[in-house]
Formats: structure tokens, C-alpha cells, sequence
């Protein structure tokens, strides 16, 4: 990476007038967020990330699965948006056509500002009925012991993630689909994701065959490297914040 890349990238910014942005575990890393692996250590060193986060491992011990949800909350509300989150929200207000969407299930986006937010795999500041599937606002269910959850009803309540073995959050899913459909961006920003995820993959190179800009910021390229006009191998909080500042 040089210089005349990040110039090259911000120059990309400061033209686009029509804005996909794609973010995942790295922003939030930033912030002092586990990522999902990182947080099966301490207490929870021993078990295995499919006891905590599956519909069985919820059906074998749904206060337990609480437990470790409260204890990753409770080190979400101990965090604030970094530079990279408040940089996203200001690019929201500059361009007029903007849609974020996230991996990540901490909510730092919409308390960094930002207001056109899509989370593909949840949050984990609502909670869903696990007997009807009614999901219930940020605040409107107490996420506090004794554990296991439950709705105001008395029904056993689950956090509003995806799991493993679960679809993606097809709000979400089609939210994008129908940006996509009504016009290509002009630029589409991953930030901080390992673009693993074929709906992720098929997202970029469709934005990219049609002539979107496609600008990576993450410290290790993604398996989208090669597709984009820019690759910026540094950290989200360092890189957008000179990539949405205003030129001298």
C-alpha cells in the first residue's frame, strides 16, 4: 500500500454519491469487541462455540446460553464507537444515497450515528420469542437475571442473532438486494470483514461488473483483494476518518 493509494481511495469517497458500505468484525475489534471467537476465553474457555450459539445448545441449557450473551453485553455497553464507526455516520449525512450493512450484532453503528443500518446477523440488544418468533425492541425485555429470559408473556425469550445452522437475517438480505436492484453504487466500502460469506462475495462482484468502485480497508486482504480498485491495509479507525475528512 502507498500513499497515492489512500489518496486514490479518498478521491473515490469525495465522488460517490451513491454508497454501499459492508462492515464486519474488525470495526468493532477496535472498539475493544471481542470478535465471536476471542469471546470463548476466561469462564468460557472450555466450551464450545456451538453449546453457546445453536438451537440445540439453546434447547440443552437456555440459562446458560443467556449467561454467556449477558456477559458479551455487558462488555458491549463497557465500549464506545470508535473513529472508524463516527467516520460511516458522517459519510451517511454527506452522500444521498447511503446503506450500511453490518455483520455485527453490537449496535456501535446506530450509536456512532449512523441511521441506514441492516444487521444481517441481529443484534444482541433485542431478544426474539423462541415459541412464536416475535421479536421484541431494544430495552422492551430486560436482558437480566435470573436467566433464562423471558417475554412479558412468560414464554421462553433467545437473543435476536443468527445462529449456527440459522439463515441470515433476511430483512437484511433483502434490503441490500433491493438497493442493488434500483441502482449500482457508486462505490462499495468492506470494511474490517473477511468477506467469507458468498452473499458478501456475490455482492461485490456483482457491484464491480457493473462499474462500482470497490474499496477494501482491512489489515489483512480478504479473498476480495483482487476485485478492488483499492485495498488499504490498515486498521477502519485509522483509514476512513482520512478517507471522509474534507480536503484542505
Amino acid at each position: 500500500m502507498t500513499d497515492g493509494d489512500l489518496e486514490k481511495a479518498a478521491g473515490l469517497v469525495r465522488r460517490a454519491r451513491r454508497v454501499l458500505v459492508i462492515t464486519g468484525a474488525g470495526v468493532s475489534a477496535e472498539s475493544g469487541i471481542p470478535t465471536f471467537r476471542d469471546a470463548q476465553q476466561g469462564l468460557w474457555a472450555n466450551f464450545d462455540p456451538q453449546q453457546l450459539a445453536s438451537p440445540e445448545g439453546f434447547a440443552r441449557d437456555p440459562a446458560l446460553v443467556w449467561q454467556w450473551y449477558a456477559d458479551r453485553l455487558a462488555t458491549i455497553e463497557q465500549t464506545e464507537p470508535n473513529a472508524g464507526h463516527r467516520a460511516l455516520a458522517a459519510l451517511e449525512q454527506r452522500v444521498p444515497d447511503f446503506l450500511l450493512l453490518t455483520q455485527n450484532v453490537d449496535g456501535l453503528h446506530q450509536r456512532a450515528g449512523s441511521r441506514n443500518v441492516h444487521e444481517i446477523h441481529g443484534s444482541i440488544r433485542r431478544v426474539r420469542c423462541a415459541e412464536t418468533g416475535r421479536v421484541y425492541a431494544e430495552g422492551e425485555v430486560p436482558i437480566v437475571p435470573p436467566f433464562p429470559v423471558r417475554t412479558p408473556e412468560g414464554r421462553l425469550a433467545r437473543p435476536d442473532v443468527v445462529w449456527f445452522g440459522e439463515l441470515i437475517h433476511m430483512p437484511a438480505h433483502r434490503a441490500v438486494e433491493d438497493f442493488l436492484r434500483a441502482a449500482m453504487p457508486d462505490l462499495l466500502l468492506l470494511v474490517g470483514t473477511t468477506a467469507l460469506f458468498p452473499y458478501i462475495q456475490q455482492w461485490a462482484w456483482q457491484a464491480a461488473s457493473h462499474g462500482s468502485a470497490v474499496i477494501e480497508i482491512n489489515p489483512e486482504p480478504s479473498v476480495l483483494a483482487e476485485i478492488c480498485d483499492v485495498v488499504l491495509e490498515m486498521r477502519a479507525g485509522k483509514a476512513l476518518p482520512e478517507l471522509v475528512s474534507e480536503p484542505v
